[in-house]
């Protein structure tokens, strides 16, 4: 990093944003199979939350890859990058006292970490999609999957790219078991426990 360039502490914290918002910051990472579910429970949950109040925002994947991100590709370093720059935002809009969900299909565990370890202690909440790939491929709200076994999509997570299991998920869903009503409200439960809202 340039020598020239310090970091300015702001006169008001994250503690005073989050207590004018009346619960803490937090990132919701949801992660999973393309058609898992992650777009859709994190979109309800968000609904949720905001007619309860919560201060909330929603970094979806492909959305970010419209602005932010839409230099990107879809290889490995690409992928890693989507992740840095995500983390990033979301670790802005933490400090800024607002829980964020993000939904990313995030295939690997070094660059979820990364993004645990930018925020404080319990700020950054691991939610795995565990719905099956069979299941996600039935789905294929996109198209994607077909396109993949056309030949059409290389890299793609799940088929000829890997996903790495969280390995301690501070939650672990299942949309093809759960309604979407019983996930949000185990998620609502988990946030409460934790009292966060």
């Amino acid at each position: 990093m340039d020598e020239n360039i310090v970091w300015h502490n702001y006169a008001t914290t994250k503690a005073q944003r989050s207590e004018q918002k009346k619960h803490k910051p937090a990132i919701l990472w949801f992660t999973g199979f393309s058609g898992s579910g992650k777009s859709t429970v994190a979109n309800a949950l968000e609904a949720a939350l905001n007619q309860q109040g919560t201060h909330t925002y929603l970094l979806d994947g492909d959305n970010v890859r419209h602005g932010l991100c839409k230099d990107l590709g879809f290889s490995d370093e690409d992928r890693i990058e989507n992740i840095r720059r995500v983390g990033e935002t979301a670790k802005l809009m933490t400090d800024a006292g607002l829980l964020v969900l993000t939904a990313f299909i995030s295939p690997f565990r070094a660059e979820r970490d990364m993004v645990r370890n930018l925020v404080d202690e319990g700020e950054f909440i691991e939610v795995f999609i565990d719905t099956p790939l069979d299941v996600c491929e039935s789905r294929d709200p996109k198209g994607l999957y077909k396109k993949v076994r056309a030949g059409e999509i290389k890299h793609f997570t799940g088929i000829d790219s890997s996903y790495e299991v969280p390995n301690n998920p501070e939650i672990i869903l299942d949309t093809s078991k759960n309604t979407l009503d019983q996930s949000v409200t185990q998620l609502i439960t988990y946030l409460k426990q934790k009292h966060i809202i």
